[in-house]
């Protein structure tokens, strides 16, 4: 008999790679959303939507009668109130993984480990903010609601990606840094291009959430990361690698990016502190990374066939030039 695996998201970023992981490794799929984004698995019979808010106990539990799930995959649980309904909606599955974050994590720590890392507190008003400065917070609390119910028999589990790329990615972040890689020669990365930001490859974050419902210990939350960590210079050259261009990397520090009126922070994937996630865990359940010439050849495969280019992130190119000159004279 087939599995089925409910998928509280589905059509963005990581809850489209979960469920394309999921028909991969043969489960029937049914996919919780509100139906406002277009569906890519529309002309898959294998795949059911259920539309409905997230947020709406109703919507959760007619979700769960509709499909009656073996897995549930939480992708957009944001609250930690959404996590208590949840876990209460699907006590009896035989797995519901959360889907948390590294931002959980409080101390600065190299690396961040489940279990010895202390997280973020939360206020009850943090609780039901929308900012991003409490996203941490958020996340953490929903992953202390996940180890409660789990001390109450359900067979709850958290993972925790740290920034996550590949295809399909809205935030475009890595898109940037591609872009530039693809049209300039020169690239400008800020400090010494030794920041690290640990960060995920989609599919691997997708299989993660597939192998901790399927073998996770209940109350446990696990780290996912690529099992070799990029530094932001290493991470320009890898794309002008895959992507067969000629790309040199010219560091800046905060004097020289002055000089165009930049800062370290106007560039997207930088961070002063190291943040690096230890995934042994998860790989003691048998999960396996790409190599990250491979994910990374992959993001640069369908970052050229999309429109997304990181315009976002821009911190403008004739800022940049002129700390090119500026870099040139020294």
């Amino acid at each position: 008999m087939t599995d089925t695996a409910l998928v509280i998201g589905g059509t963005r970023f990581i809850g489209r790679h979960t469920v394309s992981d999921l028909l991969a490794n043969g489960y029937e799929v049914a996919m919780l959303n509100r139906g406002t984004r277009e569906n890519p698995f529309a002309d898959d019979d294998r795949v059911t939507h259920v539309e409905g808010d997230r947020t709406n106990e109703r919507a959760l539990r007619t979700a769960k009668l509709s499909a009656e799930p073996d897995i549930v995959i939480d992708c957009v649980a944001y609250h930690p109130g959404d996590v208590e309904t949840a876990v209460d909606v699907f006590a009896d599955v035989e797995g519901y993984v959360y889907v948390s974050s590294g931002s959980s994590y409080a101390d600065e720590e190299i690396p961040k480990r489940e279990g010895e890392t202390p997280l973020q507190p939360c206020t009850p008003e943090q609780a039901t903010d929308e900012s991003m400065e409490t996203y941490g917070n958020r996340k953490a609390e929903g992953d202390r609601t996940v180890f409660e119910a789990a001390e109450e028999g359900v067979n709850a589990t958290a993972v925790r990606p740290c920034i996550v790329y590949g295809p399909y990615d809205y935030t475009e972040r890595l898109d940037y840094w591609i872009d530039r890689v693809l049209s300039y020669d020169r690239v400008v990365v800020p400090g010494d291009g030794q920041n690290l930001w640990h960060r995920a490859y989609v599919e691997d974050v997708a299989s993660a959430l597939r192998v901790v419902a399927e073998r996770g210990d209940p109350g446990a939350a696990y780290n996912v990361g690529d099992r070799r960590a990029l530094t932001l210079e290493e991470t320009v050259a890898t794309i002008a690698e895959v992507a067969g261009t000629d790309c040199e990397v010219v560091p800046a520090s905060a004097d020289a990016l002055a000089a165009g009126g930049l800062e370290p922070d106007d560039f997207a994937l930088y961070r002063e502190y190291p943040h690096l996630l230890d995934t042994c865990a998860l790989a003691g359940l048998g999960w396996e990374s790409t190599p990250v010439d491979e994910a990374m050849a992959r993001t640069v495969a369908e970052h050229r066939e999309a429109e997304r280019d990181g315009s976002e992130w821009d911190p403008g190119r004739e800022a940049e030039e002129r700390v090119l000159g500026v870099k040139e004279t020294l």
